[in-house]
Order: C-alpha cells, then sequence, then structure tokens
C-alpha cells in the first residue's frame, strides 16, 4: 500500500486530540476545485487507497487530482479476546488525522460539473462531511 511511512520516529502513538480546525491547508493551491472537511475525523490507509483508485478511474481520460493527506499515524489494536494488560498492542493500520477547514482532495483540468460529480462520490465513502470549493 503506498499510504503507509517509510520510517517513523516512534512504532506506537497515542491516540490524541480529534478537535480544532486546521491551521495550514484549508485553501486550494494545486487544482481549480477541492473536497474540504467540515467535521474532525480519520481516514484510514485503505481508505485514501480507495479514493485514489476512483479518482484515477474517474479521470483516466483527462484531468489531474492531488492527495493532500497521508496516513502517518499509526493504529494499534489488541487481539480478540485477549486479557487486559500485558502492554499496548501491535499495528493495526494507519490513518490520517483530519481537521475542520483541511483541503483533503483536489482536481484540476476537468470542467467543474465533472468535478463535482467525482468529489460527491468520493464523498460518500468518508467517514465526515464535506464540500465543494473552488479556488
Amino acid at each position: 500500500m503506498p499510504f503507509i511511512p517509510s520510517r517513523v520516529k516512534y512504532r506506537k502513538a497515542q491516540r490524541g486530540r480529534r478537535k480544532g480546525l486546521a491551521v495550514s491547508g484549508s485553501r486550494v493551491s494545486f487544482g481549480e476545485y477541492g473536497l474540504k472537511a467540515l467535521g474532525c475525523g480519520t481516514i484510514t490507509n485503505k481508505q485514501l487507497e480507495m479514493i485514489r483508485i476512483i479518482m484515477s478511474r474517474a479521470l483516466r481520460k483527462g484531468g489531474k487530482f492531488w492527495i493532500r493527506i497521508f496516513s502517518d499515524k499509526p493504529v494499534t489494536k489488541k487481539p480478540a479476546e485477549t486479557r487486559m494488560g500485558k502492554g499496548k498492542g501491535d499495528v493495526d493500520c494507519w490513518e490520517a488525522k483530519v481537521r475542520r477547514g483541511k483541503v483533503l482532495f483536489e482536481i484540476g483540468g476537468v470542467p467543474r460539473d465533472y468535478a463535482q460529480k467525482v468529489l460527491r462520490d468520493i464523498t460518500y465513502k468518508l467517514p465526515f462531511k464535506c464540500r465543494f470549493v473552488e479556488r
């Protein structure tokens, strides 16, 4: 999977806060249209890969897309029916922390209505509400 970091400083991370506004990345920078998060949450590396496949299939004829987030936070999980204690579980997946106002994906080189359709299809796959934005 391409959305896994090659190296991390710490193998396991704490959960952290899932609140607040996006400090950076709140404007459309690369493409003409974007998808902005209206809520806070997380996106796993499998969800990002699925969205990348959807966008590449939709924009096969022309256009370009940018993924502005990366899953760099490890998520641990203990095996089922395991007793308490014995330390923290093994890394299960990787996720990207998303704050309200962050532009997640961008599209360029396609008409507005087509970009809106593609980004709406992606919105159905995300765990929080999003908005279509223009440059």
